[in-house]
């Protein structure tokens, strides 16, 4: 959705910014990236609290340095040689605050750092929830995400009746946002109890749950009214979205399941990270570079996500894996939970 929203209006596609812009898709794809991250870093933190009773917060931050950062940092001087060299024109403060992932609260930002406001998010929330899970467990934890999806609507109508203006920072700071994670933070919470429920096992299977994605899109397309948008809309996509995430999980052997789960399909998921940091700089529709021109632009997308996978992010990783081993230390106890049962017996 954001890779379509960002191509629409490019010189040579053949649809312009308004028609994709109308259910605002842009926005809609990073809060739906907001509850499926959501969902699936709370799940491997409540797989650690069970296997341990604890989780490791450096171990956490060191697994997340390694994944995140490397592609990231090579973006930003990827960019910043780009200004050097004159090809790009930055805002001041453009790089301090995407190298502090603190872009979500520079509104100047430029078109070239753009997109990394919604990174900023994830590492704030990344700062943020692991720690809150250590200290007041599980089920503290998942009452402090209830109360924010709850408080989230009346920050962000407050937020606009004192200051109605589109760089009031709504949508993009952490604090008008956190209700799309904390959403998808409940659902990895709830999700056992909600399977367990003969009415929700109903209404997953039922023909109503098309509603859903229509809702969720609904909801989209009153990004032009604020006050609902901001105080409504929000919930309703949050909402909509946890609900599409757990009914692919569970009916993943489904048609659409297995769409989802095909090789190809799949693999534009695994460099999905690197298909979101580089789009950003030939997806310009206020660009009449030859780079910016469909289909080139599309194709330097893909060149540019490969290059970044294979050459930054799975060295990165394989590093990491090296030096977690030396790191950290598992316990015995650890290794004879993960261990397959014939090796164990063995």
């Amino acid at each position: 959705m954001v890779v379509l929203s960002h191509l629409a209006g490019t010189r040579g596609f053949p649809a312009n910014a308004w028609v994709v812009n109308i259910l605002a898709l842009g926005e809609l794809g990073v809060r739906v990236f907001f509850v499926i991250s959501g969902f699936l870093i709370t799940n491997l933190l409540l797989d650690e609290w069970n296997r341990r009773g604890t989780v490791s917060l450096s171990r956490f931050y060191f697994r997340r340095t390694f994944r995140i950062l490397p592609p990231y940092y090579v973006l930003v001087a990827a960019v910043a040689t780009a200004a050097v060299l004159q090809l790009i024109q930055l805002a001041p403060g453009d790089l301090p605050h995407a190298i502090t992932y603190t872009s979500n609260y520079y509104p100047q930002r430029s078109w070239w750092i753009g997109h990394t406001w919604s990174l900023a998010v994830e590492e704030q929330f990344y700062l943020l929830w692991p720690a809150v899970l250590l200290l007041a467990g599980p089920s503290g934890g998942f009452g402090v995400a209830a109360a924010v999806v709850l408080i989230s609507p009346f920050v962000r109508l407050a937020m606009w009746q004192l200051a109605p203006s589109p760089y009031g920072g709504i949508g993009h700071g952490f604090e008008t946002v956190a209700d799309s994670l904390a959403m998808g933070c409940l659902l990895a919470g709830l999700a056992n109890w909600l399977m367990a429920q003969v009415w929700y096992r109903r209404f997953l299977e039922s023909s109503a749950f098309l509603l859903v994605p229509l809702a969720v899109l609904a909801a989209s397309a009153l990004h032009e009214h604020p006050r609902p948008y901001f105080f409504v809309s929000f919930t309703v996509m949050n909402l909509g979205a946890a609900l599409c995430v757990h009914w692919a999980v569970t009916y993943h052997t489904s048609r659409v399941g297995r769409f989802l789960n095909a090789p190809p399909i799949a693999f534009v998921g695994v460099i999905s990270y690197s298909i979101y940091l580089w789009q950003q700089l030939f997806l310009n529709r206020y660009s009449t570079s030859v780079v910016a021109t469909f289909p080139l632009n599309i194709v330097l997308v893909a060149v540019s996500a490969l290059a970044s996978f294979y050459l930054v992010e799975r060295p990165s990783l394989r590093m990491r894996h090296r030096l977690e081993g030396r790191l950290f230390r598992r316990r015995k106890s650890e290794l004879e939970v993960v261990r397959p049962p014939q090796l164990a017996e063995g």
